[in-house]
């Protein structure tokens, strides 16, 4: 009979991955075209595990649905909403202790954890599923002095093959290719900067089977500045080859800019987006 007991403590060997720190950051802090690492195995294999059994499906209350040009996508960032253990996940990946190693790791210190979620929590896309390359919006939607600084993606895809497609794609500060590529596989985080030209993406079609979906857990931390940060909203970008879809490109990250300076201005969250663009797009849940 198994009586292991386990705890939110050891959802990650910790203690583990510090001794590991010296040669993580120096990986990290050197890599290319920006700051990043990717490490498999990350969490304990049965928190792993039980966090996927645990992932709630797109047509369970809470998703926001990301569906226009730049992107098709799903999320669900409202923490009453997330199953409990999904919830102690996310929990202890902010947690001071956790936000302390992330620093270690990424050589910024005084990063702060995002409780409100906003932008990340669960993420999810089905066949068809995509995001253009872009860099990520700079200042907290709400925390005016919040400069967001590292992302942490932790994928939960068992049996995720090549032909799938969905990897993360880094791509140079110039634009002109890509440098890295980190596949979405089980257990494995993904961890970067986030500056103003850290370019990443997905942007072909996901191939999964249909009853397959691409799963992630999106955690942000940030540094809090002394003097406001400059705001810049999500900057999709164009690829080169794109042709004529760079215009639908440019033009709905213009449509995006105004619906971030007045989410920021009135205080409203992404679920008001969702339903126009689910009412643009024709879509339904």
């Amino acid at each position: 009979m198994n009586t292991t007991v386990h705890t939110t403590a050891n959802i990650v060997n910790l203690e583990a991955w510090k001794a590991k720190l010296p040669e993580l950051k120096a990986q990290y802090q050197t890599e290319h075209p920006y700051p990043h690492i990717s490490i498999d195995n990350f969490l304990e294999e049965w928190a792993a595990e039980k966090a996927m059994q645990s992932f709630p499906a797109i047509q369970d209350e809470g998703w926001i649905h990301y569906v226009h040009v730049n992107e098709k996508k799903h999320g669900l960032n409202k923490m009453e909403l997330l199953p409990p253990f999904i919830q102690e996940v996310i929990t202890y990946l902010n947690s001071d202790e956790f936000v302390a190693f992330m620093s270690e790791l990424t050589g910024i210190p005084n990063l702060k954890a995002d409780d409100m979620l906003e932008g990340g929590g669960l993420h999810q896309s089905k066949r068809g599923g995509f995001l253009n390359v872009h860099a990520d919006f700079t200042v907290h939607p709400h925390k005016r002095n919040w400069r967001r600084r590292v992302n942490l993606l932790l994928y939960l895809n068992k049996d995720w093959k090549p032909e799938y497609r969905g990897d993360l794609e880094l791509w140079d500060r110039k634009m002109t290719g890509v440098e890295a590529k980190i596949a979405p596989i089980f257990n494995r985080i993904a961890v970067f900067n986030t500056d103003d030209d850290s370019f990443h993406g997905l942007p072909d079609p996901i191939q999964c089977p249909e009853d397959m979906t691409r799963k992630s857990v999106a955690l942000y931390y940030f540094t809090e500045e002394k003097e406001t940060p400059k705001l810049r909203p999500t900057n999709y970008q164009a690829r080169p080859g794109d042709g004529i879809k760079s215009v639908a490109i440019w033009l709905d990250k213009q449509a995006v800019a105004t619906y971030t300076r007045v989410k920021r201005t009135l205080g409203i969250d992404d679920k008001m987006v969702s339903k126009v663009l689910n009412i643009f797009g024709g879509k339904k849940k």
